[in-house]
């Protein structure tokens, strides 16, 4: 009878253990999904940050849809999209796009070689300096666009007044960051590449240059900008194709939609070389200690 009873025992205490734990996975469920679960969900942070954009373009288009917001002011986005997207299909929108890039990359090649050559030579040499930074301070201060009209007069309207633009405008930037990064390096690491007794042209290569990029990309995204700027403007004198010349004609015509369409293009593209750069300077800086890695 005592075996009886401890069995039935065993048998009860089995079954209330095994209830135990199916309601408390089942507790486990209900609140992984309850109420105060969800309180605690936290929406991504780049969701997040599209809800004013889009809430913004969906304002934008009902007061456009209303008539709150003329067409001759700004074209709707619904409207944009279907003029981009027949741009693309066209091609017109690519054939403008690589003559405008042609233009920027030629020009921006051109001055940041320039404005390397004119630091290293500067920068290096006290001779040099004495020699070179008081012309181009000079040529520093005037702006680009007062030079228009004589570029005019000397090289006439065609492609090359338009990439010296460019030039001009892109040379100073690097100039002025690069000839700074090589004039401020630390002077103990100079003491101590001549106490390992490195010579002039290794203290160049492996002490002054190196110390100098990151002021180097500085001026870099400096220029990158400025060409866009330039870009601008050049693409209105004289020019059949490029994306400032797009935005010029559809101006004359009150293309609101088309004149959006390049301003975002001209956003768009900048970013994309931006971040080409960054990525740039992200390998050719890995050495330095306080580079911040992600």
């Amino acid at each position: 009878m005592n075996d009886k009873t401890a069995e039935t025992q065993g048998t009860s205490h089995s079954l209330y253990i095994d209830k135990a734990l199916r309601s408390d996975g089942a507790g486990r469920d209900a609140s992984r999904w309850g109420p105060e679960r969800l309180r605690q969900w936290h929406a991504p942070e780049a969701l997040l940050r599209l809800i004013s954009p889009i809430v913004l373009l969906l304002l934008w288009e009902l007061a456009s849809r209303w008539g709150l917001i003329p067409q001759r002011v700004i074209a709707a986005p619904s409207q944009i999209g279907g003029t981009l997207w027949t741009m693309i299909v066209s091609g017109e929108l690519g054939r403008h796009l690589l003559v405008s890039l042609q233009r920027a990359l030629v020009g921006l090649s051109i001055g940041v070689t320039l404005g390397v050559i004119a630091a290293l030579i500067s920068g290096l040499t006290k001779r040099g300096e004495v020699v070179l930074d008081s012309p181009m301070q000079m040529l520093r201060t005037i702006p680009s666009l007062a030079l228009v009209p004589l570029f005019i007069l000397w090289f006439g309207i065609g492609e090359f007044t338009k990439i010296a633009l460019i030039v001009i405008g892109t040379t100073f930037p690097v100039y002025l960051n690069l000839f700074a990064g090589i004039r401020n390096i630390d002077p103990k690491l100079i003491e101590a590449a001549n106490t390992l007794g490195l010579s002039r042209r290794e203290l160049i290569w492996h002490v002054i240059l190196p110390g100098s990029l990151p002021s180097f990309f500085v001026g870099l995204r400096y220029s990158l900008g400025i060409s866009w700027l330039a870009l601008v403007f050049v693409e209105q004198i004289n020019t059949t194709a490029g994306i400032g010349y797009l935005a010029s004609d559809a101006r004359d015509f009150m293309r609101t939609d088309v004149i959006v369409i390049c301003l975002l293009i001209y956003s768009v593209l900048g970013l994309l070389i931006d971040g080409l750069i960054r990525t740039l300077e992200r390998f050719a800086l890995a050495w330095r200690p306080t580079f911040v890695r992600n």
